[in-house]
C-alpha cells in the first residue's frame, strides 16, 4: 500500500504545504489553488501525509506513480535483486563432476547471487548420508574463499540442503 492515499477532492484541509511535479516546494497555499494548478497541468493532487502541520500534498501523475511503484515492488526483492540459484549434486558423483558444479556455483556467486546446494538421495543411497554430508562439506570448503554459509547443511526428507551467499 502506498503512503500516498488521498487524491484530489478527498483532501479535507483548507491549506497545505504543496510540492510540485518536479519535487520543488511551492510553500503553504490553499488546497483549492493547488487543485486548480494540478488540473491545469493535467496531473493529480495527492496527500502525502496529514501528520505534519500543515499537511503535505504533492502534484503528481498518480497513474504513472502507481505503475512505477508496482513495477518496483515486483522486481525488487528484500535482498536487493539477489537471486537464489540451485546446484544439484548426487552422493556418488565423480570428483570432476563435483568440480564442474563448484565452478558453476562460483560463477553464480561472482554475479552476486546466492547458491543453494542440494544433494539428492535416491533409493538406497539414503542409507549413506555421511557420503552426502562429506560431499556438501567439500563443495562448501572449495567455495569458502568467495562465499559465506547462510544455512548449514540439513536434511529435508531425501534432500540435504545448504545455502551460501557471496562475500562482500
Amino acid at each position: 500500500m502506498s503512503k500516498y492515499y488521498k487524491i484530489n477532492q478527498n483532501i479535507r484541509y483548507p491549506e497545505a504545504r504543496v510540492i510540485d511535479e518536479l519535487g520543488q516546494q511551492l510553500g503553504i497555499m490553499m488546497v483549492k489553488d493547488a487543485l486548480e494548478r494540478a488540473q491545469n497541468l493535467g496531473l493529480d493532487l495527492v496527500e502525502v501525509t496529514d501528520k505534519a502541520v500543515p499537511p503535505i500534498i504533492k502534484i503528481i501523475d498518480f497513474q504513472k506513480f502507481k505503475y512505477q511503484e508496482d513495477k518496483r515492488e515486483k522486481s525488487g526483492s528484500s535482498r536487493g535483486g539477489q537471486e537464489t540459484k540451485g546446484i544439484r549434486l548426487r552422493p556418488f558423483m565423480a570428483e570432476n563432476d563435483l568440480m564442474t558444479k563448484v565452478k558453476q556455483a562460483e560463477k553464480f556467486l561472482k554475479s552476486g547471487d546466492r547458491v543453494k546446494l542440494v544433494v539428492k538421495f535416491q533409493g538406497r543411497e539414503i542409507t549413506k548420508k555421511e557420503i552426502g554430508e562429506k560431499l556438501i562439506a567439500t563443495a562448501i570448503e572449495k567455495l569458502s574463499e568467495s562465499s559465506t554459509v547462510v544455512e548449514a547443511p540439513k536434511f529435508m526428507g531425501k534432500l540435504l540442503i545448504a545455502q551460501i551467499k557471496p562475500k562482500k
